[in-house]
């Protein structure tokens, strides 16, 4: 099984099925041309919110370069499906995109940080903001956006990736109307200060894409149990599901890249069950009724393997968490 890990990783992270290949390549290059329209269109928004003197237009543009690089990253996805693994790299490449997805979290959670402090100083001392041509660039900004959001919305809706680009383009739609709004107050009363205002609420709405973003990237990157799994309710699933299970334990479960999961487990078996028959039996309980694909299980009779070390494994963090005493060797 250890061989074609790598291309079916690959599979999973963009799409399985011949079918999903041709969408894979159309989704490939919409959401590759969103990215341009979108990292375009964000120059001159950053060039415009300058000349006008407008923070809700730069705080726009700070939202378009974080989905910019987001819809970059969706694009990379794509681009990375088809590369095999390497003898270093034996996962592949999958991982790049959520390591890339933390450190964007970053700059952007900086990004909006600064617009707010931003803000704080125009509240305090507020600056002259040419209206007409920052509304004229906003309502640029908002059919840039709704470009995107039709080429993107014609792709395939059941992909993770094409989702979350949505979503981005979406929140994009949201720092447009925000900053089309300050402009028509401005142009209609003057009243300036409504500029950093709307500017801090499209911070807020950065920070929070950001926060989330960071959330997801980093949970994968600490191995964690992908949420759409429970741990302990596969490993009870596997002990009442398949015959000759007596017990499972010494369990992780993990995501590769936010789409293909992984597991290791060790399987104490009854005397007399036929090893090959009861690990091809989990496997197949892992992928057809968890979405588990690739399974790496160690078969036991009788005494664990691992059992001389037990002291040094963490068995007791789900005991802390209420485990019963016979789940303590959980990890």
């Amino acid at each position: 099984m250890a061989h074609d890990h790598a291309s079916h990783d690959h599979d999973s992270a963009g799409h399985s099925h011949a079918a999903g290949h041709v969408h894979g390549s159309t989704d490939k290059k919409r959401v590759l041309i969103a990215t341009c329209l979108t990292a375009g269109f964000m120059v001159a928004e950053a060039l415009g919110g300058w000349l006008t003197g407008s923070l809700a237009l730069v705080a726009d543009a700070g939202h378009m370069l974080a989905d910019a690089i987001a819809l970059g990253l969706a694009w990379y996805a794509f681009h990375l499906t088809g590369r095999p693994a390497t003898g270093r790299l034996t996962y592949g490449f999958a991982r790049v995109k959520t390591l890339v997805a933390y450190t964007n979290g970053i700059a952007i959670f900086v990004i909006a940080l600064w617009i707010i402090y931003e803000a704080w100083g125009r509240l305090m001392n507020p600056a002259p903001v040419l209206g007409g041509p920052m509304l004229v660039v906003a309502v640029a900004g908002l059919m840039v956006n709704i470009a995107s959001f039709f080429v993107l919305h014609g792709g395939d809706r059941e992909s993770l990736n094409m989702r979350g680009a949505i979503l981005h383009v979406l929140g994009d739609l949201l720092g447009s109307a925000a900053a089309i709004v300050a402009a028509i107050i401005i142009v209609a009363t003057g009243w300036t200060p409504i500029d950093p205002i709307l500017s801090v609420l499209v911070s807020l709405l950065i920070l929070s894409t950001a926060w989330s973003l960071m959330r997801e990237a980093a949970h994968v990157l600490l191995e964690g149990v992908p949420a759409s799994l429970d741990r302990d309710m596969v490993a009870k699933d596997i002990e009442s599901a398949v015959k000759g299970v007596r017990e499972v334990h010494h369990m992780h479960v993990w995501s590769l890249d936010g789409t293909s999961n992984m597991a290791t487990l060790h399987a104490c078996l009854n005397d007399g069950v036929d090893p090959h028959v009861a690990v091809s039996a989990i496997k197949k309980r892992l992928a057809v009724k968890h979405g588990i694909d690739h399974a790496t299980v160690e078969p036991e009779f009788g005494q664990c393997a691992d059992s001389h070390d037990q002291h040094d494994h963490h068995h007791d963090h789900d005991h802390a968490h209420g485990a019963p005493a016979d789940r303590r060797h959980y990890h």
